[in-house]
């Protein structure tokens, strides 16, 4: 685990993720990324901060959960 406030949710197939995580790296800002395709137990994390939703990015910094980007994140459906 990154020495961090900020937790973001990410999936390899929501591009969304990825200009998360840039705005982050260009910020200077350490995350710890927890990958829903490694770790498909998270996800029951991810709906309970986003009403019950499969979406990514989520990120969560220092309490604060932002859920997408700019309003726009990628949904999964069982």
């Amino acid at each position: 685990m990154a020495d961090s406030n900020i937790v973001i949710y990410t999936h390899p197939t929501c591009e969304i993720c990825v200009t998360v995580k840039m705005e982050l790296d260009d910020q200077g800002k350490v995350y710890e990324e927890i990958d829903l395709a490694e770790h498909p137990d998270r996800w029951s994390e991810v709906e309970a901060l986003a009403d019950g939703d499969r979406i990514t990015p989520v990120t969560v910094e220092n309490g604060e959960v932002t859920i997408g980007y700019h309003g726009i994140g990628c949904m999964f459906y069982d």
